[in-house]
């Protein structure tokens, strides 16, 4: 993986993953879903095939999703031109960002709590950290080719070309978001200190189509990994369609409303979906989609 690029995640990974899809249900088009990054490269993967005259996809979901780097919080303080550089001239044509770096960075976003907290507690005290699910999962970190890593630096955090028509080029077409004129939902999590909620609330000024903003409480995962079932957290909602500029005006017009946004999410998904089928009984389909093993399979058992 050493080698691959932004360009080889966008085809042979979101277009692959939509075209495949496509070809196991026979449906002409599908619902996707991009959660953080996921929802950058959904998007790219999205502007490409528009600019082939492609539309697999009805609806898009982008789930705490940065695609106008305006407003990217503290993350600002380590991105320079000087930065990208150095990065671009150490893994640019190749190598691995390791995920012990990437975790750290993620980490020092919120050093009081990911950081300094177990220095007091497990260091000056002694203690052992209780067993917490969603640090599991944030310490679960993974390995990134570096050349897909430097032009992502570059073009997203130091130059924010994915905003301006036609200044990026991915898998060979220059992309404009413009054309992505499919509904959209967009998800942000209020105290996210990976994607502030005005960076994720800026993607209403960016997609053309009919669009449905959701805020919800707490952070990053916590956020949105929120089942209605535990009753946990809360969310805010406008009805009247109005997109200001700046998210703390939208804020103003907004309800909250208690719980998870998940059953928002369902009711606006449903509108854009078929009639309901059975479920297939095996996955995959026939000799060309083999179900290789079990969920969750060898990958996410491996150690970056």
């Amino acid at each position: 993986m050493a080698n691959k690029r932004w360009d080889d995640y966008i085809e042979d990974a979101a277009i692959c993953a939509i075209k495949t899809v496509q070809s196991i249900t026979g449906a002409d088009q599908i619902n996707a879903l991009g959660f953080c990054v996921g929802g950058t490269i959904l998007s790219n993967a999205l502007a490409v095939l528009a600019a082939r005259e492609d539309k697999p996809v009805a609806s898009a979901t982008f789930l705490t999703t940065l695609i106008d780097f305006t407003d990217t919080g503290i993350l600002d303080v380590f991105i320079d031109e000087n930065f990208v550089k150095f990065r671009e001239m150490q893994m640019g044509k190749g190598g691995l960002l390791k995920g012990q770096d990437l975790a750290s960075t993620f980490s020092f976003l919120r050093p009081n709590d990911l950081v300094w907290n177990y220095v007091v507690g497990n260091y000056l005290k002694g203690e052992t950290p209780p067993p917490f699910d969603l640090l599991y999962w944030n310490s679960d970190s993974t390995n990134l080719p570096g050349p897909f890593y430097a032009w992502y630096l570059r073009n997203t955090y130091l130059e924010n070309n994915l905003i301006k028509p036609g200044k990026a080029t991915v898998c060979g077409e220059k992309i404009d978001l413009r054309k992505v004129d499919m509904p959209v939902y967009l998800y942000g999590s209020r105290e996210d200190h990976i994607v502030p909620i005005g960076g994720a609330y800026a993607s209403t000024q960016v997609f053309p189509g009919k669009k449905r903003f959701m805020m919800g409480a707490s952070g990053h995962i916590a956020g949105v990994i929120n089942p209605p079932a535990a009753g946990k957290r809360s969310h805010w909602v406008r009805n009247d369609d109005k997109f200001p500029v700046n998210v703390n005006d939208w804020i103003e017009g907004a309800q909250e409303k208690p719980g998870s946004w998940w059953e928002d999410w369902a009711h606006w998904l449903k509108g854009h979906a078929g009639k309901q089928i059975a479920a297939p009984k095996t996955y995959g389909k026939g000799t060309k989609f083999k179900a290789i093993e079990a969920a969750p399979g060898r990958y996410v058992k491996a150690k970056a």
